[in-house]
């Protein structure tokens, strides 16, 4: 914060070094009087008189008290405010109605910050003289700094109608008017929930009223609610080193812990506010709020701990619903969410929830751990890559490494055919239930059953013939199966084998006893072509080493 400018001092009072030592007998003249009264102009009170006229104790006070303003004075010229602030006090406890060390002991507290004595002081000021101006635009410039524009208007008011052509007057009041300006547009703001908006609008009021703490504690609580919870509670923190028992001060400090999921001190400070503050309307409501939002989360977790799962997933749909500005408890309520859904075989509602979780706090890994697992349940092998990366840069340990190898197989695996799809049949299908499935799945395909069916029809299913003849030609070879089962590609010829060397015809054959010729397959219109077959093809013929059979 820059140095506040440096207040005007009242000097009428200051003599010159040569009255400091003139010393008035017990029995002064009356020209001793006059003289020492020339330097007197302005104290009004606290004078003895000797047969009507002012006693030389009285006279020697009040040329001390001089003698400690002038000082003061030159203490507040150089910065030294603490010590200037401890002459002027000596001055006005030897002059206690002097309004001129009244004002320049309010101008000293200006400058160090402390506007609520500035202001008593100035007041004081102009209660000993209702002529004196200077002391009504230190009572304005105090409650301006304390953010009380529409006081500062009034008695800026009061010392135009004693000078109405006095530029320091207007200069205030336009201050003070900027001041209510920039107020109401941050009621205007906070009306819409546009924090930010009021968070600028504060900082131009905070330009002007530099003491006032309640401008302060709005801008804090506004932070609180955009998140930025350090700033913030600096804020508070620096007014509670002044004020500790700053009940809204305190109340911005509980919430800056309620948001960062830390319950049990935020309730501590909300218990505190009540304490000092038991109509404290926003601290009973957090108080009230944050309570319910912790006992939800409890039931929750109780009920999943025993298994009741969808009534922990009610419970926690519940939490959600209490504050939707508490994003760290809530990023922890939707992954609670998401493994019930998990547990629930709900993997598309887990996905969202735990995407909902990582939306809120973008360093969740145990949400990115949960989404992974879910994207591979549903398939989805490419996300569930780009998470586990994505953990392997947050936390990169020997696990998450092996988690992401994995799923970059998996990757791999869903990028080549699923011979176990392709068939029909389970990962863990014996050699007799994939037998039993090509046998169905060939004679549903194959080409010359479809001799009639248009030239699009005919090269899907020469397609489907050709697909089953490769899964049957791997999954029936004990080899071939366990390196295809480790993520070996069937095209990759590195591995031992590939595709293009399977005949599907070969191996229809052989499944079904024949042994001679075969079909193969042409262009897209070639069809699949008999060769070697006796008969008219399956229309009505029969596989070579006596195998018949009719289509239906």
């Amino acid at each position: 914060m820059a140095e506040p400018q440096q207040m005007d001092l009242e000097n009428d009072l200051s003599y010159n070094s040569d009255d400091d030592v003139v010393i008035i007998e017990e029995s002064p003249t009356m020209n001793d009087f006059v003289l020492f009264a020339r330097h007197s102009v302005g104290i009004k009170a606290g004078k003895r008189k000797v047969n009507g006229e002012e006693s030389p104790p009285a006279r020697r006070q009040e040329r001390l008290a001089e003698r400690k303003k002038n000082e003061g004075n030159e203490l507040y010229k150089n910065k030294d405010y603490r010590e200037a602030l401890k002459l002027y006090t000596q001055a006005i406890d030897l002059c206690p109605d002097c309004a001129a060390y009244f004002s320049n002991r309010s101008a000293c507290y200006m400058m160090l910050g402390k506007y609520y004595e500035a202001l008593n002081d100035a007041r004081e000021a102009v209660r000993l003289d209702t002529s004196f101006v200077k002391g009504y635009l230190r009572v304005a410039k105090c409650n301006i700094a304390l953010g009380d524009a529409t006081a500062a208007l009034s008695v800026l008011r009061q010392a135009s109608e004693l000078e109405p052509n006095n530029k320091a007057i207007r200069e205030e009041t336009t201050k003070a008017q900027s001041l209510i300006r920039c107020q109401e547009e941050v009621e205007k703001a906070k009306a819409k929930a546009d924090y930010r908006t009021a968070i600028f609008h504060l900082d131009r009021a905070l330009d002007q009223a530099v003491g006032c703490r309640s401008l302060k504690i709005t801008k804090a609580e506004y932070l609180v609610f955009l998140q930025r919870y350090a700033d913030a509670q600096e804020m508070v923190n620096e007014i509670l080193q002044y004020e500790s028992g700053n009940a809204d001060a305190i109340y911005v400090r509980g919430m800056c812990l309620y948001y960062q999921d830390n319950p049990e001190a935020a309730f501590n400070h909300f218990q505190h506010v009540l304490r000092l503050a038991p109509d404290h309307q926003k601290a009973r409501d957090v108080y009230k709020k944050a309570k319910l939002l912790k006992q939800k989360k409890e039931e929750g977790n109780e009920a999943f701990k025993k298994g009741n799962f969808q009534e922990a997933l009610n419970l926690y749909t519940e939490a959600l619903a209490i504050d939707p500005l508490n994003k760290h408890t809530n990023a922890k309520l939707y992954f609670n969410r998401a493994t019930v859904g998990f547990k629930l075989n709900k993997y598309e509602l887990a996905t969202e929830d735990c995407t909902a979780a990582i939306n809120l706090d973008e360093g969740y890994v145990k949400a990115y751990l949960r989404r992974a697992k879910c994207y591979q349940l549903l398939e989805k092998h490419e996300e569930a890559v780009r998470d586990y990366e994505k953990v392997t840069r947050l936390d990169r340990n020997q696990e998450h490494k092996r988690l992401l190898h994995e799923a970059k197989i998996e990757l791999k695996r869903s990028k080549r055919k699923d011979y176990y799809k392709i068939l029909g049949v389970q990962k863990t299908a014996s050699d007799d239930e994939i037998k039993k499935s090509y046998r169905k799945m060939a004679l549903v395909h194959h080409p010359d059953r479809h001799a009639n069916a248009s030239d699009k029809d005919k090269h899907e299913h020469e397609i489907k013939f050709k697909e089953i003849g490769e899964a049957y030609s791997v999954l029936t070879d004990a080899k071939k199966r366990a390196m295809y089962d480790r993520g070996q590609d069937i095209n990759d010829h590195d591995g031992g084998f590939g595709h293009d060397d399977i005949d599907p015809n070969q191996i229809f054959q052989a499944f079904f006893g024949g042994g001679h010729g075969g079909y193969t397959f042409g262009g897209h219109n070639a069809g699949f072509q008999q060769a070697g077959f006796p008969g008219n093809g399956f229309g009505g013929g029969g596989f070579p080493g006596g195998f018949h059979f009719q289509f239906g």
